[in-house]
């Protein structure tokens, strides 16, 4: 299963929930696509 769940706030890509689980990230409320996530936390 593929639903989308919303967009990446940073990157505008699409945020999907694949087979029950989420596949991206979620930080201060913003939903995040999992590329930027890993960018953001990278740099912290």
């Amino acid at each position: 299963m593929h639903e989308l769940i919303g967009q990446c706030q940073e990157c505008g890509k699409n945020v999907y929930c694949e087979n029950g689980f989420f596949d991206g990230a979620q930080e201060n409320g913003k939903l995040l696509c999992n590329e930027c996530a890993d960018d953001k936390e990278s740099t912290s």
